[in-house]
Protein backbone atom coordinates (compact mmCIF):
# COMPACT_ATOMS: atom_id res chain seq x y z
CA UNK A 1 0.00 0.00 0.00
CA UNK A 2 1.17 3.54 -0.77
CA UNK A 3 0.35 6.63 1.31
CA UNK A 4 0.64 10.15 -0.09
CA UNK A 5 0.10 13.03 2.32
CA UNK A 6 -1.50 16.21 1.00
CA UNK A 7 -1.05 19.07 3.48
CA UNK A 8 -3.87 21.63 3.54
CA UNK A 9 -4.35 24.84 5.52
CA UNK A 10 -5.94 23.30 8.62
CA UNK A 11 -5.90 19.57 7.88
CA UNK A 12 -4.15 16.85 5.91
CA UNK A 13 -5.47 14.31 3.43
CA UNK A 14 -3.81 10.89 3.37
CA UNK A 15 -4.38 9.21 0.01
CA UNK A 16 -4.14 5.44 0.45
CA UNK A 17 -3.67 3.16 -2.55
CA UNK A 18 -3.53 -0.63 -2.78
CA UNK A 19 -4.32 -3.33 -0.24
CA UNK A 20 -4.60 -2.18 3.37
CA UNK A 21 -3.80 -5.23 5.47
CA UNK A 22 -1.91 -6.03 8.68
CA UNK A 23 1.47 -5.50 7.06
CA UNK A 24 0.76 -1.81 6.41
CA UNK A 25 -0.91 -0.92 9.72
CA UNK A 26 2.37 0.33 11.18
CA UNK A 27 2.98 2.53 8.13
CA UNK A 28 -0.34 4.32 8.66
CA UNK A 29 0.27 4.64 12.39
CA UNK A 30 3.66 6.23 11.75
CA UNK A 31 2.17 8.76 9.32
CA UNK A 32 -0.67 9.65 11.70
CA UNK A 33 1.64 9.90 14.74
CA UNK A 34 4.00 12.23 12.86
CA UNK A 35 1.17 14.50 11.66
CA UNK A 36 -0.44 14.74 15.11
CA UNK A 37 2.95 15.38 16.75
CA UNK A 38 3.45 18.26 14.29
CA UNK A 39 0.09 19.75 15.29
CA UNK A 40 -2.13 18.51 12.44
CA UNK A 41 -5.00 16.83 14.26
CA UNK A 42 -7.65 16.97 11.54
CA UNK A 43 -7.00 14.09 9.17
CA UNK A 44 -8.85 12.67 6.18
CA UNK A 45 -8.18 9.16 4.91
CA UNK A 46 -9.03 8.97 1.22
CA UNK A 47 -9.83 5.29 0.49
CA UNK A 48 -10.87 5.60 -3.15
CA UNK A 49 -8.00 3.41 -4.38
CA UNK A 50 -7.99 0.88 -1.54
CA UNK A 51 -9.01 -2.44 -3.08
CA UNK A 52 -8.89 -4.53 0.11
CA UNK A 53 -8.99 -3.90 3.85
CA UNK A 54 -8.90 -6.33 6.77
CA UNK A 55 -9.94 -6.24 10.43
CA UNK A 56 -6.53 -5.16 11.76
CA UNK A 57 -6.50 -2.23 9.34
CA UNK A 58 -10.01 -1.23 10.43
CA UNK A 59 -8.83 -1.40 14.03
CA UNK A 60 -5.95 0.94 13.19
CA UNK A 61 -8.43 3.48 11.81
CA UNK A 62 -10.31 3.41 15.12
CA UNK A 63 -7.02 3.90 16.97
CA UNK A 64 -6.05 6.83 14.73
CA UNK A 65 -9.47 8.40 15.27
CA UNK A 66 -9.04 8.15 19.05
CA UNK A 67 -5.62 9.78 18.84
CA UNK A 68 -6.95 12.72 16.83
CA UNK A 69 -9.86 13.20 19.23
CA UNK A 70 -7.55 13.09 22.24
CA UNK A 71 -5.68 16.08 20.76
CA UNK A 72 -8.86 18.03 20.01
CA UNK A 73 -9.02 17.02 16.35
CA UNK A 74 -10.95 14.56 14.25
CA UNK A 75 -10.46 11.85 11.64
CA UNK A 76 -12.80 11.29 8.70
CA UNK A 77 -12.97 8.95 5.71
CA UNK A 78 -13.39 10.12 2.15
CA UNK A 79 -14.54 8.39 -1.04
CA UNK A 80 -14.15 4.77 0.14
CA UNK A 81 -14.11 2.17 -2.61
CA UNK A 82 -17.26 0.00 -2.81
CA UNK A 83 -15.39 -2.83 -1.08
CA UNK A 84 -14.24 -0.59 1.78
CA UNK A 85 -17.61 1.10 2.21
CA UNK A 86 -19.36 -2.26 2.38
CA UNK A 87 -17.00 -3.58 5.08
CA UNK A 88 -17.04 -0.33 7.07
CA UNK A 89 -20.84 -0.20 7.13
CA UNK A 90 -21.14 -3.92 7.84
CA UNK A 91 -19.05 -3.74 11.01
CA UNK A 92 -20.49 -0.37 12.08
CA UNK A 93 -17.29 1.66 11.82
CA UNK A 94 -19.27 4.48 10.18
CA UNK A 95 -20.88 5.09 13.60
CA UNK A 96 -17.46 6.14 14.90
CA UNK A 97 -15.72 7.65 11.87
CA UNK A 98 -17.77 9.74 9.44
CA UNK A 99 -17.72 8.91 5.72
CA UNK A 100 -17.91 11.67 3.09
CA UNK A 101 -18.20 11.64 -0.68
CA UNK A 102 -15.28 14.03 -1.22
CA UNK A 103 -12.23 15.45 0.56
CA UNK A 104 -13.80 18.92 0.57
CA UNK A 105 -17.00 17.64 2.18
CA UNK A 106 -14.94 15.83 4.80
CA UNK A 107 -12.97 18.99 5.58
CA UNK A 108 -16.14 21.08 5.85
CA UNK A 109 -17.77 18.43 8.03
CA UNK A 110 -14.84 18.36 10.43
CA UNK A 111 -14.88 22.15 10.74
CA UNK A 112 -18.62 22.45 11.31
CA UNK A 113 -19.14 19.24 13.26
CA UNK A 114 -22.14 18.45 11.03
CA UNK A 115 -22.76 14.72 10.47
CA UNK A 116 -22.01 13.24 7.07
CA UNK A 117 -24.94 12.88 4.71
CA UNK A 118 -26.12 9.36 4.06
CA UNK A 119 -24.98 8.17 0.67
CA UNK A 120 -27.81 7.81 -1.78
CA UNK A 121 -28.68 4.15 -1.95
CA UNK A 122 -28.37 2.83 -5.44
CA UNK A 123 -29.56 -0.55 -6.61
CA UNK A 124 -27.71 -3.25 -4.71
CA UNK A 125 -25.62 -5.44 -6.97
CA UNK A 126 -27.03 -8.91 -7.44
CA UNK A 127 -23.87 -10.43 -6.05
CA UNK A 128 -21.80 -8.56 -3.50
CA UNK A 129 -19.76 -9.22 -0.35
CA UNK A 130 -22.88 -10.05 1.70
CA UNK A 131 -24.47 -12.39 -0.84
CA UNK A 132 -25.41 -15.94 0.12
CA UNK A 133 -26.16 -18.29 -2.78
CA UNK A 134 -28.28 -21.26 -1.75
CA UNK A 135 -30.25 -24.13 -3.21
CA UNK A 136 -31.92 -27.23 -1.72
CA UNK A 137 -29.88 -30.36 -2.28
CA UNK A 138 -33.15 -32.14 -3.12
CA UNK A 139 -33.99 -30.86 -6.64
CA UNK A 140 -37.61 -32.01 -6.36
CA UNK A 141 -38.24 -29.19 -3.86
CA UNK A 142 -37.24 -26.67 -6.52
CA UNK A 143 -39.66 -28.12 -9.05
CA UNK A 144 -42.50 -28.37 -6.55
CA UNK A 145 -42.29 -25.01 -4.83
CA UNK A 146 -40.89 -22.79 -7.58
CA UNK A 147 -42.36 -24.10 -10.81
CA UNK A 148 -45.51 -25.97 -9.84
CA UNK A 149 -46.58 -23.24 -7.40
CA UNK A 150 -46.83 -20.65 -10.17
CA UNK A 151 -48.94 -21.08 -13.28
CA UNK A 152 -46.85 -18.36 -14.89
CA UNK A 153 -43.59 -20.12 -14.12
CA UNK A 154 -42.34 -19.62 -17.67
CA UNK A 155 -42.23 -15.89 -17.01
CA UNK A 156 -40.12 -16.27 -13.87
CA UNK A 157 -36.39 -16.39 -14.37
CA UNK A 158 -33.46 -17.57 -12.33
CA UNK A 159 -32.05 -14.56 -10.44
CA UNK A 160 -28.47 -15.73 -11.01
CA UNK A 161 -28.41 -17.26 -14.47
CA UNK A 162 -31.42 -15.60 -16.12
CA UNK A 163 -33.25 -18.72 -17.34
CA UNK A 164 -36.44 -20.51 -16.28
CA UNK A 165 -36.22 -22.38 -13.01
CA UNK A 166 -34.58 -25.77 -13.16
CA UNK A 167 -32.48 -28.07 -11.03
CA UNK A 168 -29.57 -25.60 -11.14
CA UNK A 169 -31.63 -22.79 -9.55
CA UNK A 170 -29.97 -20.77 -6.77
CA UNK A 171 -31.49 -18.14 -4.56
CA UNK A 172 -29.57 -15.02 -3.54
CA UNK A 173 -29.87 -14.02 0.12
CA UNK A 174 -28.17 -11.41 2.30
CA UNK A 175 -25.83 -12.49 5.09
CA UNK A 176 -26.82 -11.55 8.65
CA UNK A 177 -24.40 -13.61 10.73
CA UNK A 178 -21.65 -16.19 10.30
CA UNK A 179 -19.69 -18.32 12.74
CA UNK A 180 -18.34 -21.86 13.01
CA UNK A 181 -21.81 -23.23 13.81
CA UNK A 182 -23.56 -21.90 10.74
CA UNK A 183 -24.96 -18.81 9.10
CA UNK A 184 -28.08 -16.64 9.05
CA UNK A 185 -29.40 -14.76 6.05
CA UNK A 186 -32.50 -13.04 4.73
CA UNK A 187 -34.20 -13.82 1.45
CA UNK A 188 -36.74 -11.60 -0.30
CA UNK A 189 -37.69 -14.21 -2.90
CA UNK A 190 -35.67 -12.58 -5.70
CA UNK A 191 -37.72 -12.97 -8.89
CA UNK A 192 -39.65 -16.06 -7.79
CA UNK A 193 -42.77 -14.02 -6.89
CA UNK A 194 -43.29 -16.36 -3.92
CA UNK A 195 -45.09 -15.12 -0.81
CA UNK A 196 -43.26 -15.37 2.53
CA UNK A 197 -45.35 -18.43 3.48
CA UNK A 198 -44.28 -20.28 0.32
CA UNK A 199 -40.65 -19.26 0.88
CA UNK A 200 -40.92 -20.74 4.37
CA UNK A 201 -42.24 -23.99 2.92
CA UNK A 202 -39.42 -24.19 0.39
CA UNK A 203 -36.86 -23.63 3.16
CA UNK A 204 -38.68 -25.48 5.93
CA UNK A 205 -36.93 -26.84 9.04
CA UNK A 206 -34.60 -29.73 8.23
CA UNK A 207 -34.10 -28.76 4.58
CA UNK A 208 -30.52 -29.34 3.51
CA UNK A 209 -29.01 -26.50 1.50
CA UNK A 210 -25.91 -26.11 -0.60
CA UNK A 211 -24.62 -22.65 0.32
CA UNK A 212 -21.95 -20.41 -1.17
CA UNK A 213 -20.79 -17.24 0.54
CA UNK A 214 -17.91 -14.84 0.88
CA UNK A 215 -16.07 -13.81 4.00
CA UNK A 216 -15.39 -10.06 3.83
CA UNK A 217 -11.84 -9.07 4.79
CA UNK A 218 -10.55 -12.35 3.33
CA UNK A 219 -9.03 -12.30 -0.13
CA UNK A 220 -10.89 -15.14 -1.71
CA UNK A 221 -14.01 -15.80 -3.72
CA UNK A 222 -17.07 -17.77 -2.73
CA UNK A 223 -16.64 -20.80 -0.47
CA UNK A 224 -19.06 -23.72 -0.29
CA UNK A 225 -20.65 -25.80 2.46
CA UNK A 226 -23.74 -27.85 3.23
CA UNK A 227 -26.11 -26.53 5.89
CA UNK A 228 -29.42 -27.64 7.38
CA UNK A 229 -32.20 -25.14 8.04
CA UNK A 230 -32.60 -24.86 11.83
CA UNK A 231 -34.66 -21.67 11.96
CA UNK A 232 -37.11 -20.03 9.58
CA UNK A 233 -38.95 -16.81 10.28
CA UNK A 234 -41.50 -15.22 7.98
CA UNK A 235 -41.16 -11.46 7.56
CA UNK A 236 -43.10 -8.82 5.69
CA UNK A 237 -40.41 -8.61 3.02
CA UNK A 238 -39.43 -12.29 2.91
CA UNK A 239 -37.87 -14.76 5.34
CA UNK A 240 -34.99 -14.98 7.77
CA UNK A 241 -33.12 -18.29 7.63
CA UNK A 242 -30.79 -19.80 10.20
CA UNK A 243 -28.83 -22.84 8.97
CA UNK A 244 -26.34 -25.06 10.80
CA UNK A 245 -23.34 -26.39 8.92
CA UNK A 246 -23.59 -30.12 8.22
CA UNK A 247 -20.54 -30.39 5.98
CA UNK A 248 -17.73 -27.88 5.66
CA UNK A 249 -14.07 -28.44 4.82
CA UNK A 250 -11.35 -27.69 7.36
CA UNK A 251 -9.87 -24.75 5.44
CA UNK A 252 -13.24 -23.02 5.09
CA UNK A 253 -14.09 -23.70 8.74
CA UNK A 254 -10.78 -22.18 9.84
CA UNK A 255 -11.55 -19.10 7.74
CA UNK A 256 -15.03 -18.81 9.25
CA UNK A 257 -13.59 -19.01 12.79
CA UNK A 258 -11.06 -16.30 11.97
CA UNK A 259 -13.78 -14.14 10.42
CA UNK A 260 -15.94 -14.47 13.56
CA UNK A 261 -12.96 -13.62 15.77
CA UNK A 262 -12.17 -10.55 13.61
CA UNK A 263 -15.74 -9.30 13.90
CA UNK A 264 -15.68 -9.75 17.68
CA UNK A 265 -12.41 -7.81 17.85
CA UNK A 266 -13.87 -4.95 15.82
CA UNK A 267 -17.07 -4.84 17.87
CA UNK A 268 -15.00 -4.67 21.08
CA UNK A 269 -12.96 -1.82 19.61
CA UNK A 270 -16.12 0.00 18.56
CA UNK A 271 -17.55 -0.39 22.08
CA UNK A 272 -14.44 1.16 23.53
CA UNK A 273 -14.62 4.01 21.03
CA UNK A 274 -18.33 4.73 21.60
CA UNK A 275 -18.60 3.75 25.28
CA UNK A 276 -21.58 1.52 24.42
Amino acid sequence: MHINVDHREDHAVLHLRGEFDTYYVRKLQEEVDALVAAGTTRLILNLRLVKFINSTALGSIIKASRLCQSKGGKLALSRPSPFCRGIIEKVGLDRVVSIYDSDDEAAAGMRSGAPAKKAASGEMPELDESSVLFSPTDPTRIGHFLNASRAAAAQVVNPVHGHAFGQNWRGVGRMLALDERGLAFTWDGNDTQLEAFAMGQLLSLGTELKVKFRMPMFQQGFVEALATVAEIEERQDGVKVGAAFSKIDDKTLAGVKQYAADLKFLKDELRKATGK
